[in-house]
């Protein structure tokens, strides 16, 4: 996390000169209005604390009292995790409502909601500076400690990624944990890296079995499963911070049902990677049937295309050709290299193309990278590059960004924002499309998705989803993990463009594709894997 040599920095300067000048050869598309509602929403939240808490920051959405409306988890560093009952109209102003769940807790640095134990209540793993804690989801947004019943390791370890995944055969998910540097060695922060570990169900299948390390740890910031070439079988991406002079590299490991995980190397076709690794956004962007990869890095993000004949793990960096770089500061005057946290595809102007959020912070108070660095929001293009809106769409935020989240929060089929800031207050927008606060206005059409089975893996975790639009076909990966210590379980949201209806199927877990199924525009459904689409209505 301390990149600084003359070369990089005017690698970068060139790079930031010709981006510019490239971005000004497509139209800009449709720039949705973002209004910041913070103080006006109830939320009240700052993630504080010194060197243990420079990462983390993460916030978890989810929805657990089945009004169709995403709650909130935000974590607070050395101050106490605060949870936020959704209290917002459909289509309104967004409210919050701070309760007691039972998940309120010191030293969380992130927070991850998925359905562990297949009871169709959502449960959370919440990271800390120490002890992992691990909640079941008692339903009617209530939880309970679940480390000792379900034999989650007892670790003083400073856990700072999180991915889950469901192996094939498997009720109960596997977990994977990465950890930060050893807190028990004087020499921090150098050689010290602890390994990750992988956590899979145990014969009984109600309860873990013994940790199996996922070593050498290169101190990870973000962990994804992710299908990269669509075998079937997930494996794991590893994004890391640390060691590189002791041949710390990105991660890939395979990850086979019975068999210890594997890293791919270079023979396998990895190719090796360093960055100062920080989170993990994972979309297929280009629409070829395959998950791109944005990684953030302290002024070195990449976004990696699968090249080749798919067999090998062999990704190429398009982020210059795409104009995703967004390596410094866009307004402010800050000329210092930006510092990149969370990241988030998401289709924020509802025209059918994926779009990026990218959480921007210096670490603490380092001077040789920006001091004010906004929070990007970069919209693709028709011709797949991408074009920098932040400052117009209201939310260039100049605060110390850590963790972040995409999700519609009023239920009006637009993606508000939502960013945790060290050393400050969390912040809220919503989006108001093309209309105003009063009266907010959808700039294309939309549909959002919940996948439902009667298996352990109730949300279908692993699922491909596709949209044909007619001409077009949108395709996503539902996937728990990646960002910087930030998740969401519940809707799936996907902008359609003109479409006022479109065909919809489901590639389950383990299973071949569904039948196509038609929906209308601007509604929610459910897939059920039983018994097919059905509209959605709020109780």
């Amino acid at each position: 996390m301390f990149k600084n040599t003359p070369l990089f920095l005017a690698s970068m300067l060139a790079c930031h000169c010709v981006g510019v000048a490239n971005a000004q050869t497509a139209a800009v598309p449709a720039i949705p209005h973002f209004v910041e509602e913070t103080d006006t929403s109830g939320l009240q939240s700052r993630f504080e604390g010194q060197d243990e808490f420079m990462v983390g920051g993460g916030v978890a959405t989810f929805d657990c009292d089945n009004d169709g409306l995403p709650e909130i988890y935000v974590t607070g560093g050395v101050n106490k995790a605060k949870f936020y009952r959704n209290r917002s109209t459909p289509g309104g102003p967004i409210k919050l409502q701070e309760e007691r769940s039972g998940l309120e807790m010191t030293n969380a640095t992130g927070a991850y909601p998925l359905d562990v134990d297949g009871d169709g209540n959502a449960d959370l793993v919440v990271l800390r500076v120490g002890e992992v804690e691990v909640f079941r989801g008692l339903g009617a947004c209530k939880f309970e400690r679940a480390n000792t019943k379900w034999n989650i390791p007892n670790s003083n370890d400073w856990h700072t990624a999180f991915s889950a995944t469901w192996e094939k055969g498997q009720y109960w998910p596997t977990l994977a944990f990465g950890t930060y540097y050893d807190r028990s060695k004087p020499d921090f922060p150098w050689g010290t890296c602890t390994p990750g570990i992988l956590l899979r169900p145990d014969a009984s299948g109600k309860k873990f079995a013994a940790p199996e390390l996922l070593k050498p740890g290169y101190c990870a910031l973000s962990m994804l499963f992710t299908d990269w070439n669509r075998s079937g079988e997930p494996s794991l991406r590893v994004s890391n911070d640390r060691e590189y002079y002791k041949d710390g590299q990105e991660q890939l490991w395979k990850v086979s049902p019975g068999q210890p995980a594997v890293q791919y190397n270079e023979a396998n076709g990895w190719k090796r990677l360093q960055i100062w690794g920080m989170g993990i956004a994972s979309h297929d962007v280009d629409g070829d049937g395959y998950p791109d990869v944005f990684l953030t890095s302290m002024a070195d993000n990449k976004f990696q295309k699968l090249e080749g004949d798919k067999s090998r793990p062999t990704f190429i960096d398009q982020a210059y050709k795409r104009g995703m770089t967004a390596h410094r500061p866009y307004v402010g005057g800050d000329i210092h290299p930006s510092t990149a946290w969370h990241a988030q595809f998401g289709d924020v102007n509802n025209d059918g193309m994926a779009d990026l959020f990218v959480v921007k912070g210096n670490v603490s108070t380092m001077p040789d990278f920006a001091t004010l660095d906004p929070n990007n929001l970069l919209l693709q293009q028709t011709d797949g590059r991408f074009a920098e809106v932040g400052q117009q769409a209201g939310m260039a935020s100049f605060r110390r960004g850590r963790g972040g989240m995409l999700v519609d929060l009023n239920g009006d089929g637009l993606l508000d924002m939502m960013v945790v800031n060290r050393w400050d207050k969390a912040q809220l927008w919503r989006n108001l499309g093309a209309g105003t606060a009063d009266k907010p206005q959808s700039m294309g059409h939309w549909l959002q998705l919940r996948l439902k089975q009667n298996t352990g893996n109730r949300d279908a975790v692993g699922a491909w989803v596709e949209i044909d639009l007619g001409g077009k076909v949108i395709r996503e990966e539902l996937t728990v993990g990646g960002g910087h210590a930030s998740g969401h379980l519940g809707w799936m949201h996907f902008g359609l463009g003109e479409a006022k209806d479109a065909k919809v199927r489901v590639q389950w877990p383990g299973a071949d594709w569904s039948t196509w199924q038609t929906v209308q525009s601007d509604k929610f459904y459910i897939f059920d894997k039983e018994s097919g689409v059905s509209a959605w209505r709020a109780p």
